[in-house]
Parts: C-alpha cells; sequence; structure tokens
C-alpha cells in the first residue's frame, strides 16, 4: 500500500495481506438505493430530489457514512451474505486491479493522469473502462466511503494482515477521486477522509462481501 511519491499520508510504502473478498463491480447506484427506501423507510438522501443527482443509473451521493453501514446491514439481512463496507486496505488491493505498484486503475497510467474540466454532476456509472478485475469508477466520479477510521500516521504501525484502520479517530477514510475536482482522477494510492456525518454531492460508496473459506470466483 501507499506510493513513494504520493503525499505524506500515503507514506511509508509497506506490504499488506488481505484475505479474499469480492467487490461490486460498479457504486451503489439510485436505482439500487431506491429499493433500500422502499424496504426500509429511511430518509432519503439530501439530494434525491435535484434533478442533477438523481437519475437511475448515477451513483447514489448523498449519504453518510452511517447511512452507507445501514444499507449494508440491510442488504446482509435481506440476502445472508456479508456485505459491508471495504477497508482501505481492500479498496486500494481492488483498484490496482491485480498489479502491485500500479498508479491508476488503467493500462496506459500516463494518460489518466490529467487535469479534467470541472463536471456538474457525477456520470451513470459504468462509463469508463474497467481494471484489471472488471471493476468500474474505482478512480473517478464519486468519493466511495471505506469502513476504517482516518489518520494520517496509520501506515507507520498498520498491522501487515487485514489493517482495519485504527481504533477511533473523527473522519473517515474514502477513496476514489470525484467529479466536484478540478482533477477528477485520483491515482490507486490517494487517500481521502471526511466527518462521517457529511452528506456531500461528491460522495457515494460501493459494498463488498467476504469471501467463504473454499468459495472459487470465475473470472
Amino acid at each position: 500500500m501507499g506510493d513513494a511519491e504520493g503525499r505524506v499520508d500515503e507514506q511509508p510504502v509497506h506490504t499488506v495481506y488481505v484475505s479474499a473478498f469480492e467487490m461490486a463491480v460498479l457504486p451503489v447506484t439510485n436505482a439500487d438505493y431506491a429499493l433500500f427506501l422502499a424496504a426500509k423507510g429511511c430518509e432519503a438522501p439530501r439530494f434525491w430530489a435535484d434533478a442533477r443527482f438523481n437519475a437511475p443509473e448515477q451513483p447514489v451521493v448523498g449519504v453518510s457514512w452511517y447511512e452507507a453501514v445501514v444499507y449494508c446491514d440491510w442488504l446482509r439481512s435481506s440476502t445472508g451474505e456479508s456485505w459491508r463496507l471495504p477497508t482501505e486496505a481492500e479498496r486500494e488491493k481492488a483498484t490496482r486491479g491485480g498489479i502491485d505498484g500500479r498508479r491508476f486503475p488503467w493500462a496506459e497510467d500516463a494518460r489518466w493522469e490529467r487535469t479534467l474540466a470541472r463536471m456538474v454532476a457525477p456520470s451513470p456509472v459504468g462509463m469508463l473502462e474497467p481494471n484489471g478485475y472488471g471493476l468500474f469508477d474505482l478512480a473517478s466520479n464519486v468519493h466511495e466511503w471505506c469502513s476504517d477510521w482516518y489518520a494520517p500516521g496509520y501506515y507507520a504501525e498498520s498491522p501487515v494482515s487485514d489493517p482495519q484502520g485504527p481504533p477511533s479517530g473523527t473522519r473517515r477514510a474514502s477513496r476514489g477521486g470525484a467529479w466536484r475536482h478540478h482533477i477528477t482522477v485520483s491515482r490507486c494510492a490517494a487517500r481521502s477522509s471526511l466527518d462521517p456525518t457529511f452528506r456531500y454531492n461528491d460522495y457515494g460508496f460501493r459494498v463488498v462481501r467476504s469471501q467463504a473459506p473454499g468459495h472459487s470466483v470465475s473470472r
């Protein structure tokens, strides 16, 4: 994990092992979240009625970290499967697409390190090419919540196996670039964080599930 040429909080570069897991190909969309709202009767996200952000194929935004966790709880109880938010380590592992040290998810890294025109809203999910694992939107569109608390110096004390983040904090970790920024594509190792109560229009989430021992996944 990490990037020797990145920010201070991405250092030191260190080896991490994560247990097998499966990640959703796409972030949770408005269509997905609508099923949750209908089933649970929860409060709609902050921008749910805004036409810039509520197309069914757009990633859901305006969801706090706590609301993302409640969605995972509902999905877990509905399916009987271990859905949850990814850890930072899982998110970085997935973003690299099977190639250690890759700075961007795609094969031609250099062409994505560019400044893009400012967007007015997130794009429909899955518009850019997938990475080596077949996952979309890992470095752009919206920031995605992770399960960990955030600490800038955590990498200096992170355990080697399945790091879960510090035991406490004031901000939750997040990953991925976002449409609101002047540079909308982030590196695989780029870290971000936010107060878990905030509901921003460039924050969404994606789910993962732990892989049972002996369970194989076709690729």
